[in-house]
Parts: C-alpha cells; structure tokens; sequence
C-alpha cells in the first residue's frame, strides 16, 4: 500500500507563485510514475505535470513553461513548482503514483489564484 500527503496548497494573486510538496509512505517500486493531477468545480480531474522514475516527464500544455515537477525519490517526495498562476489553475490538486499496474491518490490540497 501507498499513502500520499500534499501540502503546500493556499491562495494567493495571480502572477504568484506556490510550491506544492506530496510525501508518500509505503512500498514505492520502480518503475513507478508520480505526478499532479487538478480537479476544478464541475470539471473532470486533470493531469497537470507526471515525472518517471526514469527522468521522463510529462506536463499539461496549459502550465508549460510555468510548472515545474521534480521528484526527490530517496525522500519518497514530489513536488510542483507553480509559477505565474492565474485564476484558471484555481483547483484541487491531488498527488498520483502509479506503479505495477496500481493507482495511488492523495486527498488533495486546494489551490486558489485570485484576479
């Protein structure tokens, strides 16, 4: 089993920044993929930036250039650096592992950007 806790979450005005830190316990094996997804009102949840344990990443076209996701795997540790944020990344944003065919969530942590 796999437990996962974010934090970091808050608001904050638009053009601000956040960094969003997810610890995970239990038995991380690799490969093994951990990432941010994003769940807005009404709308589905989203992949917002994932980092394999082999280095590849994957970000949303919407927070290119702006997020950044990196992983500190001795610590079992993933982070999301979020920069220039606007009103539109307002969202829950959930910690994901996903390892030997298994999906792991976070409870999730609230992100709010103001205009």
């Amino acid at each position: 089993q796999v437990q996962l806790v974010e934090s970091g979450g808050g608001s904050v005005q638009a053009g601000g920044s956040l960094t969003l830190s997810c610890a995970a316990s239990g038995s991380i094996l690799r490969p093994n993929t951990m990432g941010w997804y994003r769940q807005a009102p009404g709308k589905q949840r989203e992949l917002v930036a994932k980092k394999t344990s082999g280095g590849n990443t994957n970000y949303a076209d919407s927070v290119k250039g702006r997020f950044t996701i990196s992983r500190d795997n001795a610590k079992k540790l993933v982070y999301l650096q979020m920069n220039s944020l606007k009103p539109s990344d307002t969202a829950v944003y959930y910690c994901n592992v996903e390892q030997l065919g298994r999906v792991y969530w976070g409870r999730g942590t609230q992100v709010t950007v103001s205009s």
